[in-house]
């Protein structure tokens, strides 16, 4: 069946307000697996395939830029250390230079990758503040990870070609942040540590 063109941005609208749960998962923090399901569930943007293809992909889809807001995925660019990239979910902006993500398949968790972490110190070290290069918090060193990875940009969950006034909320699932995110351990991890 073909839609037709004008009613296919109310098809995409009705699809972001779906709650969705990572396939296996009765919660999105109790998923296992790897990080593209997570974020496509998490965000409501449906992109699909290896995480650092997400940035072509959303080029005319949806609007994309180089700020991180709540509930826009981050996309992690290809490199020698992510051979497929990767992709977390903002759930908390903490100052210009800290932010926190929602992820899964990051850190090892009872011993095995794949796991759901919420609120994950995110922290921009680009020497221009651009968001290009990021350090990640890590459980197994608690703390901040010692690699930097490139970052392509972040992808926000409103269609390319709304116009710019409209303000568009992301549909992010309600276990995307908790209840109380340690913004100040974000902010040792960030500044203190480094």
């Amino acid at each position: 069946m073909r839609i037709p063109p004008i009613r296919l941005p109310v098809l995409i609208a009705l699809a972001m307000a779906i709650p969705t749960r990572p396939v296996g998962a009765s919660s999105l923090l109790d998923y296992v697996g790897q990080c593209v399901p997570f974020a496509r569930a998490a965000s409501g943007i449906q992109i699909y395939g290896d995480a650092w293809t997400w940035w072509g992909q959303a080029e005319d889809r949806y609007q994309r830029g180089h700020t991180p807001r709540i509930g826009s995925v981050i996309v992690f660019a290809r490199s020698p250390k992510l051979r497929l990239g990767h992709v977390a979910v903002i759930s908390r902006i903490v100052d210009s230079r800290v932010a926190m993500v929602t992820h899964a398949n990051w850190s090892r968790i009872d011993g095995e990758r794949g796991h759901a972490e919420q609120d994950v110190t995110l922290y921009d070290v680009s020497p221009g503040n651009d968001w290009s290069q990021v350090r990640v918090w890590y459980r197994d060193m608690d703390g901040l990870g010692g690699s930097t990875y490139p970052v392509s940009g972040f992808i926000y969950p409103a269609p390319a070609g709304d116009a710019p006034a409209t303000v568009h909320k992301a549909r992010a699932a309600a276990e995307l942040t908790g209840r109380d995110p340690d913004f100040v351990a974000a902010l040792i991890d960030a500044y203190a540590r480094n």
